[in-house]
């Protein structure tokens, strides 16, 4: 495996004659997360062709844009797609607070079998289109670019025979990092993602960081490693997964926890970040801006004297918080 001649594609060769990119379908804030990095690629010469499915919430080939879109059909509807987000930030939001850990569980479980089917959907809308998959091949592409929350983008690599670049902050107790890529993570030391523990931790959050990483690594070898594609021979969703020539990790080294690195896994954190944009005259005269603070007995300002805020507080008779905003951007944020 040449380790590093995707990374190389996408960030570092900008000659005339740039690369050709393919780029996998995402959606949400992983959509709005890449492009940027589709953006700058643009601007290094190369030629980006993006993946978008018929039923998506944020990309839209009919938009403007400086890349390319290769649009496919998928078997979703629009409502079913709304309808599965809103039951998941109802459960994650409101309802996971008030269940037992059985039920949070089961409820975890049906919502990732659900969004696994889902998800296949998507892939059989490439990879089982001739017309699509014909397109892909003639193109011939230089690298494969993919967040894996989408899965499949592996299998489409594998297939038509290039290198794969994924993009990712980090998956459930680092469970794809370390089963699919590779990477060691000594749970003595190496808190799994969303455990909620750091690296300094007493025997008993040890024994917690152990049992979740078994946890998780039960629930991802029942739904992902029994998923075989036959590409020629039995494959596991995993292994294909390990195949990623290079990992972007979208974060610094320093805003995580000390751990054991191999060398295709890159920390690449503010890759879609762009400069900040002065904000507009208006904005910065004070009756248009808003301010939160705390206030302690008498020190709560009087709206006899400024009449034009309008103060919605809460908060003990000590202390109160109070967001002021003027009452003409209550109206319009209303």
């Amino acid at each position: 495996m040449k380790l590093h001649i995707a990374f190389f594609v996408l960030l570092l060769l900008s000659a005339a004659n740039g690369g050709k990119i393919l780029v996998w379908h995402t959606d949400g804030s992983h959509w709005i997360n890449m492009k940027p990095v589709l953006e700058t690629l643009v601007d290094r010469g190369h030629q980006v062709t993006v993946l978008i499915p018929s039923t998506s919430l944020f990309m839209n080939s009919s938009e403007p844009s400086r890349f390319r879109y290769e649009p496919f059909n998928v078997s979703v509807s629009m409502e079913f797609k709304k309808k599965f987000i809103k039951e998941f930030l109802l459960f994650s939001i409101y309802e996971v607070d008030h269940m037992t850990y059985f039920q949070i569980y089961n409820k975890l479980m049906g919502f990732i079998r659900t969004n696994m089917d889902y998800f296949l959907k998507f892939l059989d809308g490439v990879v089982k289109s001739e017309t699509i998959m014909k397109k892909l091949k003639q193109g011939n592409y230089d690298v494969l670019f993919a967040d894996p929350i989408y899965p499949g983008s592996d299998l489409t690599a594998d297939m038509l025979g290039i290198p794969l670049v994924f993009s990712l902050r980090f998956s459930l107790a680092h469970n794809w990092e370390r089963m699919c890529g590779q990477l060691p993570a000594p749970p003595s030391f190496v808190p799994a993602a969303m455990s909620k523990l750091t690296d300094k931790m007493d025997f008993l959050e040890r024994l917690w960081n152990v049992l979740f990483y078994a946890f998780c690594d039960f629930m991802h070898s029942n739904l992902f490693n029994n998923m075989l594609f036959v590409t020629g021979t039995p494959t596991s969703a995993c292994e294909l997964m390990g195949k990623a020539d290079t990992w972007l990790m979208r974060t610094y080294w320093d805003f995580d926890f000390p751990r054991p690195l191999l060398p295709n896994f890159k920390f690449v954190g503010g890759i879609h970040c762009k400069p900040a944009k002065p904000l507009p005259e208006a904005m910065l005269k004070p009756k248009l801006s808003s301010l939160t603070v705390g206030q302690t007995g008498s020190m709560r300002p009087s709206t006899t004297a400024f009449p034009w805020w309008e103060s919605p507080c809460s908060g003990t008779s000590q202390t109160t918080w109070c967001t002021w905003r003027p009452k003409e951007l209550q109206l319009l944020l209303s």
